[in-house]
């Protein structure tokens, strides 16, 4: 069994072992090639202020680079006995180089070196999620140009309202995905500060150069205070995850409302019968799992922030074991949220929509507040023309016009699909992904 970083002459119990140990081993292969980075730059700076030769940087940065591109993919193995992804780099690199190997650790903890590795993961995490939400938001906005003029029942409390469309559909989940990106670009710029340096939360009597590490790997800042640097465990993660929340909550919405629409009783939408699924029994089915999952998925990602919480709350201030059980729920939530996006903007991108929804004459009643304000535009007062079409309905009496002419900003008539997508695109500016994949890709050439 090898032996870990923090052992001396006395082993653990292997209950105990296993026990603290945990899912450790299986979650840090998420981090494993944000290590190797979180590494290589710790050593660029080692050399720089002479705790290592430039001979002895130059062989371990060529064997972290073979070690990135084993971990990059999907090879990377953390063996039986050794205790994290943190071991397991340090153990390959004694394996070649020796004593050299042994001095990569000089000057952080593995404190510090987590933290670095989840915000370097989660970092590649968002910028994989914006991506997708941005693939979305552009299906939803041509499908909102092509629809704009098929009208459609708008609800309130789940009795029909006043005519809606298929562009103001569309075009509304478009919008809210704009917001939910604002808020994600506010968590990245939280995520993309840098914790390295701080050591176990105290610093280090050795003369880092934290900003050295801080260029090297493309963050915004440092974390600057060492103590709040191992406080931001935890925070980060459950401020990134109300983001995802926002985002799921929206593709919640929209996979409730397909659902319905798909449906028999309403019939406003048909998914291909090949995104549909069957029934053992009843040979008519064509049954909307995927969005009935992305409901249920979405769902459960909108409690990860408590979950999160729940773990971290009651934490005074230096690190605790506890915060090792956030990965559990925090790591793998990316990969289901990027699942749900790419599903949803296959089934948007696919999705058929009825064109005659409004000829059915149990709509008609859709139309009575366009009737309403014909009257005031006559000069009637509004409540004298309120009164006298609602009588009208009651009498059986009313004749639905089955036109609008709504012009104002955001109305059927005038979506500003155009203003929304600028929005979008100027959130999505705000990002400024290419610096950090830049500094990245300069520190493994």
């Amino acid at each position: 069994m090898a032996q870990k970083l923090w052992e001396k002459n006395v082993q653990v119990d292997q209950e105990v072992d296993t026990f603290t140990v945990g899912k450790d081993r299986e979650m840090d292969l998420y981090l494993a090639k944000y290590d190797v980075l979180g590494s290589m730059a710790h050593i660029t700076m080692l050399e720089s202020i002479g705790l290592l030769t430039k001979e002895e940087l130059t062989v371990l940065l060529a064997e972290l680079k073979n070690i990135y591109a084993v971990a990059d993919s999907g090879q990377f193995v953390i063996e039986e006995g050794v205790e994290d992804v943190h071991s397991q780099v340090e153990l390959m690199l004694t394996r070649r180089l020796g004593d050299t190997g042994k001095k990569i650790h000089s000057g952080r903890s593995r404190n510090d070196q987590v933290l670095l590795d989840l915000k370097l993961f989660t970092r590649a995490q968002i910028q994989e999620v914006v991506e997708l939400v941005s693939g979305l938001f552009e299906v939803l906005i041509s499908q909102s140009n092509r629809y704009k003029d098929v009208l459609l029942p708008g609800y309130t409390h789940l009795q029909i309202a006043m005519p809606s469309s298929f562009g103001l559909w569309f075009g509304a989940y478009a919008e809210s995905l704009a917001d939910d990106l604002q808020m994600m670009q506010a968590a990245y710029k939280v995520c993309n500060r840098n914790p390295l340096g701080s050591a176990a939360g105290y610093g280090s009597s050795f003369p880092l150069r934290r900003q050295m590490t801080t260029d090297l790997l493309g963050f915004d800042s440092l974390d600057y205070n060492v103590v709040y640097a191992q406080m931001g465990r935890g925070k980060m993660e459950r401020t990134v995850a109300f983001a995802m929340a926002g985002i799921a909550a929206t593709l919640s919405k929209l996979a409730f409302d397909a659902c319905m629409f798909n449906s028999q009783n309403f019939g406003f939408i048909k998914l291909p019968d090949q995104f549909t699924t069957g029934s053992s029994i009843m040979p008519h089915k064509k049954n909307p799992d995927v969005f009935e999952l992305t409901r249920a998925k979405c769902n459960k990602l909108q409690g990860l922030p408590q979950q999160i919480t729940l773990i971290s709350n009651n934490l005074p201030s230096g690190y605790f074991r506890d915060l090792q059980i956030i990965k559990e729920v925090f790591l793998p939530s990316f990969d289901e949220l990027k699942d749900c996006l790419r599903m949803v903007t296959h089934m948007m991108r696919e999705v058929k929509v009825n064109e005659h929804i409004l000829d059915d004459d149990k709509y008609a009643l859709l139309f009575s507040v366009e009737e309403v304000n014909r009257l005031v535009l006559e000069g009637v007062p509004f409540r004298d023309a309120y009164k006298q079409v609602g009588l009208n309905i009651e009498a059986g009496k009313f004749i639905p016009v089955k036109k609008v002419h709504h012009t104002h900003e955001g109305s059927i008539g005038n979506l500003c699909n155009d203003q929304v997508s600028a929005l979008m695109q100027n959130i999505m500016d705000g990002f400024a992904f290419n610096r950090v994949n830049e500094a990245e890709q300069q520190l493994l050439s």
